[in-house]
């Protein structure tokens, strides 16, 4: 199958911080790919270049067989990227469901003046925006807090809305950075369930950060695992999580020789 996305050869650096060197990966099919790594291992970084917050120097990114290393980030949504952020970005003032509605704009096709207007075409379409939100309100289990004002919420249920928000831009490529982070168990346990189901349900590829190799195993297809901005290792989760290669940059060198004199 094509990969719906491929990065090839990307390079990324500030000044001399070198942040990502010749990384290639790719994602095809409905597969939830994990990257994964150490802190300051260039996975946010990889996120941002894939949705054109940062600029790769070198490389390129193909997404649906067309080059968007150098698009803006609204061009990219457009096209069908989507992302959750590690630090909750939502309207703290609004509802739930005012939220996920701000979502559609990019869906939008009537103007400001039939805005305005609010009648015939132009409220057909507001109510098929607001039947595919309803439809993520009851996916994401979002009923009980969909008129509550999402600056009062507890943190798992605005993760939740963040994830909700992100369904609604109808995305062909889900990026989800470190969204468990913060929760306790039970809160990840529904996040994972709410990731299967929507993988399942809506066959929507996902490229998930995330520190939690036990979360990682349970959810993900493959992973990619960074270490000072080099891919080290890909491959099954399983099979990842015993390569020296990779427990090393998790634990450290002196760390590992430790573990097996122990």
């Amino acid at each position: 199958m094509d990969p719906i996305l491929e990065a090839r050869q990307l390079e990324l650096h500030f000044g001399g911080l070198q942040v990502l060197t010749g990384v290639d990966f790719q994602i095809s099919g409905s597969e939830i790919v994990a990257v994964i790594g150490p802190n300051g291992a260039g996975k946010t970084s990889l996120m941002n270049c894939v949705n054109g917050f940062y600029r790769p120097q070198g490389g390129q990114i193909v997404f649906k067989g067309k080059d968007i290393t150098r698009l803006p980030p609204y061009k990219i949504a457009e096209l069908g990227i989507s992302r959750t952020f590690q630090n909750i970005e939502l309207y703290t003032g609004l509802s739930t469901l005012d939220n996920l509605m701000a979502a559609r704009h990019i869906r939008l096709k009537r103007g400001a003046f039939w805005g305005a207007v609010f009648f015939g075409p132009t409220r057909k379409e507001e109510i098929a925006h607001r039947e595919f939100v309803e439809d993520i309100i009851d996916l994401l289990d979002l009923e009980p807090i969909r008129k509550s004002l999402v600056g009062l919420l507890p943190y798992g249920q605005r993760k939740r809305v963040e994830l909700g928000r992100a369904l609604a831009t109808e995305p062909d490529l889900l990026l989800l950075d470190e969204p468990m982070t913060g929760m306790n168990v039970e809160e990840k346990e529904d996040m994972a369930r709410f990731i299967l189901d929507i993988s399942e349900l809506k066959h929507t590829p996902m490229i998930l950060v995330e520190h939690d190799m036990e979360v990682v195993s349970d959810i993900c297809h493959r992973c990619v695992v960074l270490d000072f901005g080099r891919k080290i290792a890909e491959g099954l989760p399983e099979e990842i999580k015993q390569l020296p290669e990779v427990v090393r940059a998790y634990l450290g060198a002196e760390e590992e020789e430790e573990e097996n004199v122990a």
